[in-house]
């Protein structure tokens, strides 16, 4: 008997001790980073190799502001080529022949792009000097002597083609652009181009353009979502993704000459894109699967995918090859962590990591990886979400919440890193990105359910969503509001003004107010796709002015009841600045916490550190007082 009790007492002293050395949980140790340390991450993008494949060339904001890098791949270093403090700086490509250089800039934000290259000396020089124009790099001759660019100077609506010879550095006009359609692919033999003319903001038809006779040949034979993908090297078929008689999109190939189609790849989400690297030695497929890519390579002479390295707690989200094939370059990342970019050797299998975009200041495991959700909506419809819930959410230590709203319309709120997001979460905040009908990713039924009925059905699966969050037990029911971009910013103030006691806050991030100008004032190179989306919105010149007029918020201020606040990019072309100052205007009419943001040299997105640092921080200050209900002094209106 004292032997057992001896025993039992030794088990009891074990337990305790157990108990005295579990590890703390998250919640315990959590770090709240400040919007510094937390837009100290970096982005990097793209990834050229040069044509010896000893360098990558991309871009990267590690400075605060997008720049052209060149990274070493034996070194691993970084190495600044432009030194931009004002405008962006895109690289595009090396030259396929020489380290010449490539890349785009605008104007603070302006989406005037204009294409420039940096020759071996370190010369810069813009090869498309056109006022007011924008020009468009469309890709490399097959006999890589010229590379084609698309650009609206001759006609502000519309991009013509033209031919940059790589000797010369001289323009020559390749195709006129006369009927709205957009050049989308150019064979390899330059016999064909393919042309691309909306129809809905869903469904193009597609033309096969034949160089030498001028004839132009419709290829898809019913109104269906059809994007060109590429030519075969070959030049014998075209291939495109379409969703005729399928929900989701899948991969056809048409043969130029007899003029038939067949499917070569189908999935149960859609295929949102498809080509064949350099040689065709593989095909490369992105797969939109529930709000996240899934990528394929495909080995063309076995059908067979080839074997991709796999990451714990990331997948890969792009990649792009040598053009000797031997190299492939790509990035891993995830809802809770940037993407970092590795190169892969083919032939050897290895892997080498280039960067370390997380600021070493933050510990991985403090931010939170996304869940997809499912909620059924006001008339039973499915609608997908994605949740990011605070770690330090409790039903002891309830939190408050949003319902984050991408752009659009027609937009999707993907499985990517956030630096906001993960701002407000790690500070407390309960996050649900709705994906609302009228959202892509989820089949073309879903994705039409808006049309014409935009501020309605889409705006009550927000609220919706908002329920659904107040019914989880670690959210506190009576502070939930609702923050979105572009069009996300429009269903903000959708919801303050046409459901104005369901959202406890708006935060509307350049958003649209008033459809009317909105619809009027779409930048000119977006002629060929106008159509479209008077189909989708209403067309502001007939009719369907009422209905605009009836679901612009500008028109309904006296409703808002609700704190609001608003930023705004003045170079912003989509989203004029007038939309924010006149609703801003409009809304402290009423008494009702109104804050402002307006930066003069950002447009439609804010991609300077330096400003992204502040508009953050200003929507956290707003949240805290006005959501979270924490003492302060209210922030003032700042135009910066």
């Amino acid at each position: 008997m004292k032997k057992a009790l001896f025993c039992i007492s030794l088990v009891l002293l074990w337990n305790c001790k157990e108990k005295k050395e579990e590890p703390a949980s998250i919640a315990e140790t959590l770090k709240t980073y400040t919007i510094d340390q937390m837009m100290d991450n970096e982005t990097v993008f793209g990834g050229s190799f040069s044509p010896d494949k000893s360098n990558l060339l991309v871009t990267s904001n590690k400075t605060g502001i997008y720049n052209m890098y060149q990274v070493d791949l034996e070194t691993e270093e970084f190495h600044p080529i432009t030194a931009s403090d004002s405008s962006s700086v895109f690289a595009v490509s090396y030259f396929p022949k020489d380290s010449r250089m490539l890349f785009r800039m605008d104007n603070n934000g302006d989406e005037v792009y204009q294409l420039y290259l940096r020759d071996t000396t370190g010369t810069v020089s813009n090869l498309t000097p056109y006022e007011g124009a924008r020009s468009l790099f469309y890709g490399w001759s097959d006999d890589e002597t010229a590379f084609y660019f698309g650009s609206n100077k001759r006609d502000k609506r519309f991009n013509d083609v033209y031919k940059m010879d790589l000797g010369t550095l001289e323009p020559s006009l390749m195709y006129q652009n006369n009927d709205g359609t957009n050049v989308s692919l150019i064979s390899r033999d330059e016999s064909y181009l393919v042309l691309v003319k909306s129809i809905n903001t869903n469904d193009s038809d597609i033309f096969l353009y034949d160089v030498k006779s001028g004839e132009k040949k419709k290829i898809n034979t019913t109104q269906s979502g059809n994007s060109p993908a590429d030519f075969s090297l070959d030049n014998k078929y075209v291939y495109y993704t379409t969703d005729e008689g399928s929900e989701f999109a899948y991969l056809v190939r048409y043969n130029i000459a007899e003029g038939t189609s067949e499917k070569v790849l189908q999935k149960d989400w859609d295929i949102v894109g498809s080509y064949f690297t350099r040689n065709g030695k593989y095909r490369v497929s992105y797969i939109n699967e529930d709000a996240k890519n899934t990528i394929e390579v495909m080995d063309t002479s076995t059908g067979e995918n080839i074997e991709l390295p796999q990451f714990e707690g990331g997948d890969i989200t792009n990649v792009s090859f040598s053009r000797d094939e031997e190299m492939m370059r790509f990035y891993v990342g995830g809802s809770n962590t940037p993407s970092n970019l590795y190169t892969y050797n083919l032939g050897s299998k290895e892997q080498k990591r280039l960067t370390n975009t997380l600021n070493e200041e933050i510990v991985p495991e403090h931010l939170v990886a996304a869940e997809v959700i499912r909620f059924k909506s006001f008339d039973g419809l499915e609608v997908p979400a994605i949740y990011y819930k605070p770690h330090q959410a409790s039903e002891e230590n309830k939190v408050p919440a949003l319902v984050w709203v991408h752009g659009g319309p027609g937009g999707q709120s993907r499985q990517n890193f956030s630096s906001l997001i993960q701002y407000l979460v790690n500070h407390g905040y309960a996050i649900l990105a709705v994906n609302n009908r009228g959202s892509s990713g989820y089949g073309k039924s879903f994705y039409q359910m808006d049309d014409l009925n935009h501020g309605d059905k889409d705006l009550k699966d927000c609220v919706e969503g908002k329920n659904w969050l107040a019914q989880q037990a670690d959210i506190d029911s009576e502070k939930i509001g609702i923050i979105g971009g572009s069009y996300g910013g429009y269903m903000t103030m959708a919801a303050l003004t046409f459901a104005p006691e369901e959202f406890d806050v708006g935060v509307n991030i350049f958003g649209v107010t008033n459809w009317l100008r909105t619809l009027k004032s779409i930048p000119p190179w977006w002629e060929s796709f106008k159509d479209a989306l008077y189909k989708e919105l209403g067309d502001p010149y007939t009719a369907d002015s009422v209905r605009l007029r009836e679901i612009s918020p500008l028109f309904h201020t006296d409703k808002v009841t609700k704190p609001l606040i608003v930023l705004q990019g003045a170079q912003d072309p989509r989203v004029l600045q007038v939309e924010s100052d006149e609703i801003v205007a409009g809304v402290k009419k009423n008494g009702v916490p109104v804050e402002y943001v307006l930066f003069e040299d950002e447009g439609h997105g804010f991609v300077k550190k330096e400003n992204q640092i502040e508009a953050y921080s200003k929507i956290l200050e707003f949240l805290d007082i006005y959501l979270k209900g924490e003492e302060g002094t209210p922030i003032n209106d700042s135009t910066l």
